[in-house]
């Protein structure tokens, strides 16, 4: 039932060639991405942009997600809420640390740790909700 780093890097590869994130780790009910940073994730100030940090983390729910119930393409984010908590460095990738808190048969549950690489001090956590459709259709 569950879809490997392999079989994920495959589809996403098919479905979103223009995501800029590498699949670190999958395991059951959670994911570890990561996210290189250039001149194009920053806003003024040096920072990396709230939109890049959303992203990754909306992925690595995804992620974890699909390597936990296969591949069901039409799972959809439902709910996505982020607290910025300091500056992410400008000079380091962006590590999304995904775990899933409850995976029910139409609404999973998880939170992402973001942190940027080298650091132990969380950038940013974030809470999403996804909806399952109820046919869980796989590719085979």
């Amino acid at each position: 039932m569950s879809a490997t780093k392999e079989e994920i890097n495959a589809f996403m590869a098919l479905e979103f060639p223009q995501a800029k994130y590498k699949i670190e780790e999958v395991k059951e009910n959670s994911a570890i991405l990561s996210h290189d940073i250039g001149i194009n994730e920053l806003r003024p100030g040096g920072t990396v942009s709230g939109p890049v940090l959303m992203s990754i983390a909306d992925v690595a729910l995804y992620v974890a997600i699909l390597g936990t119930i296969g591949i069901v393409p039409l799972t959809v984010t439902t709910s996505l809420t982020i607290n910025f908590l300091r500056k992410p460095s400008a000079k380091a990738r962006i590590i999304a640390d995904c775990t899933l808190m409850k995976v029910g048969r139409t609404l999973i549950v998880g939170e992402v740790a973001l942190y940027s690489e080298g650091s132990d001090d969380m950038v940013a956590h974030v809470v999403g909700t996804y909806s399952v459709p109820p046919t869980r259709d796989k590719i085979s």
